[in-house]
């Protein structure tokens, strides 16, 4: 009876987080990329696959409101103290690990190292996809691809941005565990340079609370924050 009270009050306790969260409406515009704005609409508007009676990413997306900051600088600068984001990205930058936009195809074998480097990432194994080499990639016209390369120009870590309207969204994001602080980089400084380019009001990395407590610290740590995410299709 005390394990069943005290199941349903960690329940209501996420129902009132849920219900104090604030509200981002996130537009998708056709005229940037038609066939896959529309499909990826789709998929963010599905029912959720576990709780039907809601969409699977309207409840806690996992959101930086980049039109808080007047620059990339003040975006960095609010993700300042120690063990905070800003703190690993300077800790990466000394080591000599770098941000760049990359072609995917010049990396193929850099990329499947990365995608099999562990087997297992988020309490899960890999996803089959990832432990199959791909040998060509396409390159969508509404995406940019970035990589972390160090000192010696080696692939470290990549991530796709997708731009859908007026947010991007991470739709995947890989790299080696190390120590360096080489994802903190890879997500700040992608983060700061939407900022600068001004195209977007947000920018998404996934969900808060499908992910494991780890993900939680490091999406908070680099300035995300959950919101109930209410989709437009224009």
């Amino acid at each position: 009876m005390t394990t069943l009270l005290a199941t349903l009050s960690d329940h209501l306790a996420t129902v009132k987080q849920l219900l104090r969260l604030p509200v981002a409406h996130l537009v998708f515009d056709q005229a940037i990329a038609p066939a896959n704005v529309r499909s990826t609409y789709r998929y963010y508007t599905k029912r959720h696959p576990v709780y039907k009676i809601i969409r699977h990413k309207t409840w806690g997306a996992a959101l930086v409101d980049l039109g808080r900051f007047r620059n990339g600088h003040d975006y960095l600068d609010s993700i300042k103290g120690r063990n905070w984001g800003a703190h690993h990205i300077k800790r990466a930058r000394a080591r000599g690990y770098r941000l760049a936009e990359i072609e995917r195809n010049d990396y193929v074998d850099a990329i499947f190292a990365i995608n099999t480097s562990v087997a297992a990432r988020q309490g899960r194994p890999m996803d089959q996809k990832y432990l199959e080499k791909q040998q060509c990639f396409d390159k969508l016209v509404n995406f940019t691809y970035y990589g972390v390369l160090d000192q010696d120009d080696q692939l470290v870590a990549y991530a796709n941005v997708g731009r859908y309207g007026n947010f991007h969204a991470f739709e995947q994001l890989m790299g080696y565990r190390n120590n360096d602080g080489i994802m903190h980089l890879l997500v700040g400084d992608i983060s700061a340079a939407l900022v600068d380019q001004g195209l977007s009001r947000y920018l998404m990395y996934d969900t808060w609370f499908g992910a494991l407590p780890g993900l939680r610290q490091f999406k908070a740590m680099l300035g995300f924050t959950p919101y109930r995410a209410r989709y437009h299709l224009r």
